[in-house]
């Protein structure tokens, strides 16, 4: 039989495509259930590393370009001091951790940031993500672009609050449909990302050629209700999805968002005092200091540097969330010192979720605690109040 050029092209596009195929249908995440044992945060790294898909890790730690912003965000913690006091009369069975945040009681000032596709961490993703921060009295966050759904996720909080993250898309009938999954299934607030209207120059996704070998749930849904064509994860990369998402952000988004959810909007990626400015006569509930973890605009300053100038112009007004580069408590400590209310972690859940599922995403902000505690009773400072009275030191202050 005489095959021409084009049927083997054809032929040649199908095997891809099913290759493509039987390789998202082969990807293997981690099913471990326990408690970790850990010396700190940084230590899971390397372990994460060791046992996951080379460019499912790459996706979850690379950052921007040359990662200068990712380094830093660490990195610049060490530019301020905590003074040791003491004469305090502190007892460290005394020491509280417990504070709120729009109105929610938590255990710890600690939440959980919202990233997307967890399900390349763990094969219960999200739902183990919700349980593990519930066992703390924390709160979890759900990612636009999590491999689980927001009604999922409900159910295995058990009625522990949650917020959802929404990446505006291009679609407003999506942003509606979405919001109202959101307020449906018990969402506490609306956590609205503006510091994405692209992709960061991520090369470890390039180098590795990544695609999500998983679909996001919620996009999923959202097709096969209204025979969407949009790309929904699987067999996409990143850049292909952010195609779909919103740019031109304007003050009118948050007001948008409130409108239709009639829930508070938390405004996730400020790193401007304008800009939290702005948010807040547009209707902020709460502004989300961050520079989404070093994987957006990598000659920026990092999120701690500029935490304290924006706090001045926020003046309390609404609470601030803070993230980006947190690996000790030492860090939640100064972030709290330097005017945050609440410290969000992002990179360390997800190798705690890898490492031990729920509850080793528990053992990560346990660590988290344990460590906060020890540099909250040196510091002379019994509860997050006084934690957010407290002055850092810089190397100006002991020069002079």
């Amino acid at each position: 039989m005489k095959v021409n050029k084009k049927t083997l092209a054809i032929a040649s596009v199908a095997m891809m495509i099913s290759s493509g195929l039987a390789q998202a249908e082969a990807y293997k995440a981690s099913t471990e259930e326990h408690p970790i044992k850990m010396v700190n945060i940084d230590s899971l790294e390397d372990q994460v590393k060791a046992r996951m898909e080379k460019g499912a890790f790459g996706y979850i730690r690379g950052g921007a370009e040359d990662e200068n912003n990712l380094r830093s965000n660490t990195e610049s913690f060490d530019k301020k001091f905590i003074v040791p006091r003491v004469l305090q009369g502190i007892e460290l069975k005394n020491i509280n951790l417990s504070t709120s945040l729009l109105g929610i009681p938590l255990k710890t000032p600690i939440i959980q940031a919202p990233m997307a596709a967890q399900g390349l961490a763990h094969e219960a993703g999200e739902l183990a993500t919700a349980r593990g921060m519930a066992q703390v009295g924390s709160i979890f966050s759900l990612s636009t672009y999590g491999n689980k759904t927001i009604e999922d996720v409900s159910r295995a909080s058990e009625g522990n609050p949650f917020f959802f993250q929404l990446y505006m898309s291009k679609n407003n009938k999506f942003n509606e449909f979405i919001l109202n999954e959101a307020v449906k299934h018990g969402a506490k607030a609306i956590i609205l990302t503006v510091d994405s209207p692209v992709g960061g120059y991520r090369e470890d996704d390039i180098k590795n050629n990544f695609q999500f070998p998983l679909g996001f749930a919620n996009l999923e849904m959202f097709a096969k209700q209204s025979d969407d064509d949009s790309k929904t994860g699987k067999g996409s990369g990143i850049s292909e999805i952010y195609a779909q998402a919103k740019q031109a952000f304007t003050p009118e988004d948050i007001k948008y968002v409130h409108q239709i959810s009639g829930l508070p909007v938390i405004v996730k990626g400020i790193q401007s005092p304008e800009d939290a400015e702005v948010a807040i006569k547009a209707g902020a509930a709460a502004i989300w200091v961050s520079n989404h973890g070093g994987r957006q605009l990598d000659s920026g300053p990092s999120s701690f540097d500029v935490l304290p100038s924006i706090a001045k112009v926020v003046n309390k007004r609404v609470p601030i969330i803070f993230d980006s580069g947190v690996r000790r408590g030492s860090h939640v400590f100064k972030a709290i010192a330097s005017g945050a209310d609440i410290v969000a972690i992002g990179r360390p859940v997800l190798y705690g979720l890898n490492l031990g599922g729920a509850q080793g995403v528990a053992s990560v902000v346990e660590q988290l605690n344990k460590e906060l505690v020890i540099n909250m009773m040196l510091g002379g400072t019994k509860d997050i109040e006084q934690v957010k009275k407290t002055k850092l030191l810089t190397l100006r202050d002991l020069e002079e």
